[in-house]
Parts: structure tokens; C-alpha cells; sequence
């Protein structure tokens, strides 16, 4: 018997867009609560969501490890356990059934489950851990098997209370005990439990789609900027770093085990101290080791000292940068904090130091107009960045966006899966407008992109390859296609709006 099941509940097989993306990840916060525990000296094991076909695998590895305790903890650095999407919560729940089946103590932990506690309380859970969780489990751990060997069951409520950031019911009620401060020496934590992960069906998947191996990786916790639809959760407004050496040190142990080819970087921002880039580089220099990755940075701050350079030292591939917007009217409107000629000055900087970059841009914020979307069209058209991610705004609990639109929601207040994209709230444009422009946005980009990529190979052309023709004919098909797309997105803006009403959808 096992002390912990350690699970996450974000299927990338009910994602329909990024199962055909195929860039997956061990979920790396399962992983670092995982190893947290293990150090306390419990025995852990692992059901990895992300290559599963469904929650019946999960049903069958409980009756596998038989733990005392099943815990549902989320991969809090994945972006998309942030945005509580129904197919993840549909599977946590019927993962709570199951574990409850199966006569474990069942635990929660999530950016949903700290919104929502109540649902998964009602579902089945028997706690719920608020926040970032790895404390608090071990402090919840300890004190039912130390209450058990003491043979006191179930546990007095002012007992459980004296544990931080926990969720629980008595005689009905919902119980949230006070907060519990974030850790802040990041160095002192073990590496996550790679151990656990099946990596070799990880690296098999990539070789076969992209021809290389990466993972990931992160060296901070938290943002401590206030843009008002960016929800937190977990770490609130606090902002922790690992030392550049302590990173370098994983980086350099995943490189001898596992002989990764990239790294993603999955901080929400990577570097906000210029310095602490150039540490990094510094670092990964003395120690002869070059990784290319990943990592999503903040426009002002990558014009800051020698950041530009010191990431291209160190081995950036691409940035990712949060323009959401060329309309400074919208960007002042998010409490962004960055300005559209710092947009323009990054992207500049990066590609002349030999990075590409790529940009995340939202549409429909509450006052966007289709002046503001032109503008955002143009500055796409006049940086062409290496690769764009586009999404509409989106209300998440706990931020000041969602407070504003909260009497506009409609009886569904949260996406499907990724490419959901429906307009929640009494946004500027339908739903259906927004889809469309995602379609003329990107019919636009990759028409330009191509053209630019020809060109610069027409002046090398022993590097053509046969899949430059396939490109070529695939920008010849957006081109043709964009006027007509053009035109039904002018039919679409003048569709009354209102707020998606479906109810919550179920698995099938």
C-alpha cells in the first residue's frame, strides 16, 4: 500500500487542439508536491492525466497502488489549470468518485478548487488545500495519521482548523482556515519527482511529431504585476526566484538523465531582475551547457540593462511576450503596464540579438472597438513575430475584469477546452465574430509570415525543400480566402451579443 496517488486533471486527449498540437508535459507542480512529500518520508506514487485516455486509467492505477490518500493537485504552472475549464473539472470530479469508491481519503488542490472549493467539497472531496499546497499537505498529512494512531476519528473541527489554507465541511458548512504564507526559499525544495514520470512515452511523442525532446522547467513562483483579467490563485500578488545556480543545477541533472534537446521555461514572468538573466547565463557558461528554450518575458522588462543579450547567451530560442493588444487605449485599460512602442522596441531588440519572438494577443476587452482590433491587426503586420496565440478575454475569479462583467455572465461562466474561445460576458462583438477573427487573424499572419520566410530563402536557394512548395501553396490558399473571410467578419459585427448560455458541459 502506498501513502499518497498523486493525480492532475487535465487530459491533453480531451483537448482537442492541443492533442493535435502535440507538445506535451509532465505535470510539473503534481510533480514538485509529489517530491515535497516524499521528503517528509512518505511513500508516493503517480497517475499521469496527460497522456491518459480518460479517468477510467486513473480508476484503475487507485486499485494498482491502493493509497491511503488520493490527491487531485494541479499543475499550478500550467497556464491552462489556471482557467478552470469545464473538461478538467468534469474529469476532477469524476476522479473524486472514483478515489471515494476506492475508500480513499480524497484531497484537492487547484486554481479551481481554491475558486470553487465548494463544488468539490459537495462532489466528494474531503479537503481541499487553498492555494499553493505542498505545506499544507504535509501539515494535513501529519496530523490525520497522527490523529489516527491516537485513534481520534474523525477529527475535531478546532483541530483541522489549525491548519492553514484548508477547506473542509462540518455539519455542512464550508470551512476556510486562514491563509498560509507562500514559500519563499524556492531553493530549498527538492526537484520534482521526475522518478515518477514515464519519459520515454514523452520523448517518444515529440521525436515522432517535431524531430526533438523538450521539457520543462521553472525558476520562480508567482507575478507580482496587476494586470486586472490575470487571475492568482495560488500565489496571490507574491513573487519568489530560484538562485541561478540552483536552476542551472536541475537544468544540468535533467541534461545527464534525460538528454532533453529544449526547455520551456514555465514561469508566468522569467527574469523580472534583469541581473538575475545574466546570472543565469553566467552560470550556464561556466558549466559548458547550452539548452535553447523557451520562456515568457514582459516587454519593458526585456529593454531593461542587458536582459536582451544576457537571455540570447544563455540560450533563448524564442520569447514570449504578452502584447494582447496594439491599442494603447486597451492596454492602459488592462492596468498592462507596458506600452505598444515597447512592443515594438522588444521585438526589434530580440530578432537583431538572433530570438525569435512570439506574441499572446487577446481581443474583446470590455471597450475594444474595431479601431482597437485594426490596430492590433497592424502591429501584427508590421513586426511579424515568429508565432502568435490568440484568445478572447476572459473572466476568471478573483480579478477585477471578472468583478466588472460579473452581472453580465450568462449560465455558463467558464470554456470547454482551449479553443472554447465563446465571449462569456456582454463582450463588444458575439462569439461568433471572435471566432471568425481568429480565422482572418490567422489567415493574415501566415500568408505574411510565409512570404517573408520565401523570400529570405530565394536568396539561398540550395536550402529549398519540398516542404517550402507545400507552405507555399498553403499561403496561396490564405490569401485567396482571406478577402471572403474578411467580409463575413464584417457580417458578424453586426450580430446583437449576448452572453454564452449553455449549461456546463459533461465528459463523453
Amino acid at each position: 500500500m502506498t501513502d499518497l496517488l498523486f493525480g492532475q486533471s487535465y487530459y491533453l486527449h480531451f483537448d482537442p487542439k492541443l492533442w493535435a498540437a502535440m507538445q506535451p508535459y509532465p505535470p510539473l507542480g503534481t510533480l514538485y508536491a509529489a517530491s515535497y512529500l516524499r521528503e517528509k518520508g512518505y511513500s508516493v506514487a503517480l497517475f499521469d492525466a496527460m497522456l491518459s485516455a480518460g479517468p477510467h486509467e486513473w480508476t484503475a492505477r487507485l486499485h494498482q497502488v491502493q493509497p491511503r490518500y488520493a490527491v487531485i493537485f494541479e499543475d499550478n504552472f500550467n497556464y491552462l489549470s489556471k482557467m478552470s475549464l469545464l473538461r478538467m473539472r468534469e474529469a476532477a470530479f469524476e476522479m473524486i468518485d472514483a478515489a471515494k469508491a476506492a475508500d480513499c481519503t480524497v484531497i484537492a488542490c487547484g486554481a479551481d478548487m481554491t475558486d470553487h472549493a465548494e463544488l468539490y467539497l459537495a462532489r466528494g472531496a474531503d479537503y481541499v488545500l487553498l492555494g499553493e499546497g505542498e505545506a499544507t499537505l504535509a501539515a494535513l498529512i501529519a496530523h490525520l495519521d497522527t490523529r489516527r494512531a491516537q485513534h481520534v476519528v474523525p477529527l475535531p473541527d478546532d483541530d483541522l482548523y489549525q491548519i492553514q489554507s484548508l477547506a473542509y465541511l462540518h455539519n455542512g458548512e464550508v470551512i476556510k482556515t486562514p491563509p498560509r504564507p507562500v514559500l519563499r526559499d524556492l531553493d530549498a525544495l527538492p526537484f520534482p519527482a521526475w522518478d515518477l514520470v514515464e519519459m520515454d512515452r514523452y520523448r517518444a511523442l515529440w521525436q515522432a511529431r517535431h524531430g526533438y525532446f523538450s521539457m520543462n522547467l521553472v525558476t520562480t513562483r508567482g507575478c507580482p504585476f496587476h494586470c486586472n483579467w490575470c487571475a492568482k490563485p495560488i500565489w496571490g500578488q507574491k513573487y519568489s526566484v530560484r538562485s541561478a545556480q540552483n536552476v542551472v543545477a536541475e537544468m544540468r541533472w535533467l541534461k545527464e538523465t534525460f538528454n532533453p534537446d529544449h526547455i520551456w521555461f514555465m514561469d508566468d514572468i522569467m527574469g523580472i531582475q534583469d541581473r538575475w538573466i545574466e546570472e543565469l547565463a553566467d552560470e550556464l557558461q561556466a558549466a559548458n551547457l547550452r539548452i535553447p528554450f523557451k520562456s515568457l518575458n514582459r516587454v519593458d522588462l526585456l529593454l531593461r540593462g542587458q536582459t536582451i543579450p544576457a537571455l540570447a547567451r544563455a540560450g533563448a530560442q524564442i520569447v514570449w511576450v504578452g502584447a494582447e493588444s496594439g491599442s494603447q487605449k486597451i492596454l492602459d485599460a488592462m492596468d498592462k503596464g507596458t506600452t505598444v512602442e515597447q512592443i515594438y522596441e522588444a521585438t526589434r531588440q530580440l530578432h537583431a540579438h538572433g530570438v525569435k519572438v512570439a506574441f499572446f494577443l487577446q481581443f474583446g476587452y470590455p471597450g475594444e472597438t474595431r479601431e482597437d482590433i485594426e490596430m492590433t491587426l497592424q502591429m501584427v503586420r508590421d513586426l511579424l513575430p515568429d508565432d502568435i496565440g490568440i484568445s478572447v478575454s476572459y473572466p476568471l475569479p478573483g480579478t477585477p475584469f471578472y468583478e466588472r462583467v460579473q452581472h453580465e455572465l450568462g449560465e455558463r461562466a467558464n470554456w470547454l477546452d482551449s479553443a472554447d474561445m465563446a465571449m462569456l460576458y456582454q463582450g463588444p462583438f458575439a462569439t461568433e465574430f471572435y471566432r471568425q477573427l481568429h480565422t482572418v487573424v490567422h489567415k493574415d499572419y501566415r500568408s505574411r509570415k510565409t512570404w517573408q520566410e520565401l523570400t529570405r530563402l530565394l536568396r539561398q536557394p540550395q536550402r529549398l525543400r519540398p516542404i517550402h512548395a507545400r507552405r507555399a501553396a498553403a499561403m496561396g490558399y490564405h490569401r485567396l480566402t482571406l478577402p471572403l473571410a474578411e467580409r463575413r467578419l464584417d457580417q458578424l459585427a453586426r450580430l446583437p451579443h449576448k452572453p454564452t448560455r449553455l449549461p456546463n458541459v459533461m465528459i463523453e
